[in-house]
């Protein structure tokens, strides 16, 4: 990982990349309760889900998108979106289906490989990536033990949620885990 950050061509934003799903749903941590009572937890049961693609880059610019779906097409959208904003690329990404196996993206990546240069994190390494962190304090703060009535709240919420936190992570901290 050090040896491909000090390759990095200059002028390219180092940008990590990631998805997840959010389901309408409570998810229950820890609750308070009278000893001998059973704790209420309200949940849906619905299955409805609400997908979102995250990037942080290492000097502290964010993009946050909600889909509908985690596929090829998504993700494509989701890179151009990527691309406008940082213009120069220098992109760690897993090597999930969206990724790694669409043609799409593949074609993409080729037509704009002036622009935009792609690392893979290494298999079976989630550690590595400093969305799951990011992924991780949106369960804590929005989802564990809350109940949202409706779908359209959740996502509402989950919105002004990643437009108006900042999430101050540092990047190499976790690109160079293996390494320490």
């Amino acid at each position: 990982m050090r040896r491909l950050l000090r390759e990095r061509p200059r002028g390219f934003s180092v940008v990590c990349v990631d998805e997840s799903i959010f389901m309408h749903d409570a998810i229950v941590k820890r609750v308070w309760a009278l000893k001998g009572t059973r704790p209420i937890c309200l949940i849906t049961g619905s299955h409805q889900r609400t997908c979102a693609f995250g990037a942080l880059s290492m000097d502290g610019r964010q993009l946050f998108r909600q889909y509908a779906a985690i596929n090829e097409d998504t993700f494509l959208d989701y890179l151009k979106q990527l691309h406008r904003k940082f213009v120069r690329l220098y992109l760690f990404l897993d090597k999930s289906k969206p990724h790694y196996n669409s043609r799409k993206v593949r074609l993409y990546l080729l037509k704009n490989r002036s622009t935009i240069r792609v690392r893979w994190f290494p298999t079976s390494s989630p550690e590595l990536n400093v969305l799951e962190e990011c992924w991780r304090q949106v369960e804590k703060d929005l989802l564990a033990s809350r109940y949202y009535p409706s779908f359209p709240e959740l996502k509402r919420t989950i919105a002004t949620y990643f437009r108006t936190k900042r999430f101050k992570l540092d990047i190499l901290k976790f690109l160079l885990k293996k390494e320490c």
